[in-house]
Order: structure tokens, then sequence, then C-alpha cells
């Protein structure tokens, strides 16, 4: 029986209707070791005296471009010795091996400044006062820029709400007699937000406003007392309550009363109130 070659692309033999691209490429190997009849019947179902012709005006081969396909086929690539041994879906042990990646070392730490004879005496600083490097830093720069202050610690009654605060430890007090600080017993001294610090509880401070919605009353959500606030008078600075603060840092307490029922005209008056929370 004679063979023949065909060399038509698939996408040109369109000679052949209800033979699809598809149907082609599922069939080419079964058309290696058959003859150009046997094709026909088995992909069209047709008569091959009907299409013999349109099949061989196209020139080359289709059993050659199965060979071609053949040759560009990509090999499997070859696993190490030791990447066989690991077995599938292990990392092979050349990679195990491998040291990990080390983070990248903190260019604030103790090891990359020149302390010089003072590095035994900064580590013994540290530990005393069991503080992080930055900590201590902290510390120290806030001691040197706030001379004459000293740090206070205070919160509401449950401690979800704690703070810190830099002022003087002599307070000054003021005893406001608004309508709300009245009933609320509000005195406070007032500080630059600059030398205050919310250490935790942000989200258990709600907020009481009122008339010009200036003075931002912040009290916990628990247990309802406020240990501090945004006053009107100094809206760039914070109103601490002094009986709020933890025992140990106030030397006197001198307390001023405020006129707060006609603020206008005691804001007016006051010499120094409005620039308290001023740096």
């Amino acid at each position: 029986m004679e063979r023949l070659r065909v060399s038509a692309p698939v996408d040109s033999l369109i000679d052949l209707p209800a033979i699809s691209q598809h149907q082609l490429l599922a069939t080419k190997t079964k058309i290696k070791n058959c003859d150009f009849r046997c094709f026909v019947q088995q992909v069209a179902g047709a008569r091959p005296s009907t299409h013999i012709s349109s099949f061989q005006a196209h020139a080359g081969s289709f059993k050659g471009r199965a060979r071609g396909a053949k040759k560009t086929k990509q090999r499997p690539r070859q696993l190490s010795p030791l990447a066989q041994e690991a077995g599938a879906g292990e990392p092979p042990p050349e990679l195990a091996l491998l040291p990990p990646p080390q983070p990248a070392t903190p260019t604030s730490s103790v090891a990359t400044l020149d302390l010089g004879d003072q590095r035994e005496r900064w580590e013994t600083f540290q530990k005393r006062q069991r503080l992080t490097f930055e900590g201590a830093a902290k510390l120290l720069l806030d001691t040197f820029e706030y001379q004459g202050l000293v740090k206070h610690t205070g919160g509401c009654h449950c401690g979800a709400v704690r703070f810190e605060v830099w002022a003087s430890a002599d307070l000054h007090i003021f005893d406001c007699n608004c309508s709300v600080c009245k009933k609320k017993q509000n005195r406070h001294f007032i500080v630059p937000a600059s030398r205050f610090k919310l250490l935790k509880g942000a989200e258990s401070i709600t907020t009481y406003t009122f008339n010009t919605h200036k003075a931002q009353h912040t009290f916990c959500k628990r247990c309802g007392v406020q240990s501090f606030y945004t006053p009107r008078s100094n809206p760039g600075g914070f109103g601490i309550a002094p009986h709020c603060l933890d025992e140990g840092t106030v030397r006197s307490v001198v307390i001023e009363e405020f006129n707060g029922s006609d603020w206008e005209k005691a804001m007016k008056e006051h010499k120094t109130i409005k620039n308290m929370s001023k740096e």
C-alpha cells in the first residue's frame, strides 16, 4: 500500500470539514505508521478519494513536524546525587546545608557606638534601670533637655490608661469653675504636648466636648476617670490631673483659681496661662 506524506500546517487543512486542530494534534501519534487512507478514515470518517489532492498540494511531512517537535522537547533537569537522595518535595541537601540568612544588625546598638571608657558604665546603667538601648538614650536626653524637670507617671483608676509627663516637681495647679470643670472637680497643671506621652490605653479613651468643642475632655471608657485632657486655653498642650499621678515625684503644689465661668474675660486678664503649652 502506498504511504503518503502530509505536510499541510494544521491550520490550513480546510478541505476536511469536521476535522479540528485539536483532533489532528490528538491523533498525530496514530498516523506515524498509518497510511494516508487510514488516517482520513480515522479522523474525518470521510472517503479518502475526495481529499487526497488537497493534502498532496502541500510540501514537507507531518511526520517530520512531529520529529522536529521531539527535538525541541526539553529534557528533564538532571538532579545531583545529593538531590536524588533527598527525594521529591524536599530541598536538596546542598541547599539545606547553606546557613540561614542573618537578620540585619541594628545600627542603634551599643556595639556600633564608640563609648570608650564609658561602655561598662553605660551597660551597668541599662541593667540597673532595666531599659533598652533606646529607652536609656531617651531618658538621658530627656533629662538633659528638660533640666529642672522630673518625669511623672500616672493613669486612670482601672489602669487601662497610662502616661508619663515631664514637669516641675513643684506643680502650679489651676482650679477652674466652668460648668463642666466645677462638676467633675477638674484641677490640672498644663504642659506642652511634646512633654507628654501616652504609654497605653488609646483604645480605652473616649472624649466629651460641648459649647465651642475646643476643649477635649478625654476619660477612660471603663472607669470614667479623666487623668488628662486638652484644655481650651491651651489646645497645643495637655492638662494633667495631679491627683492621678503616681506618688513620689511631686514636691509641692500651688493652686490658683481660674474663673472659667467667664472664660473670655479670665483669659484676657491672665498673663501667663495661654503660654503654658509653649516650649
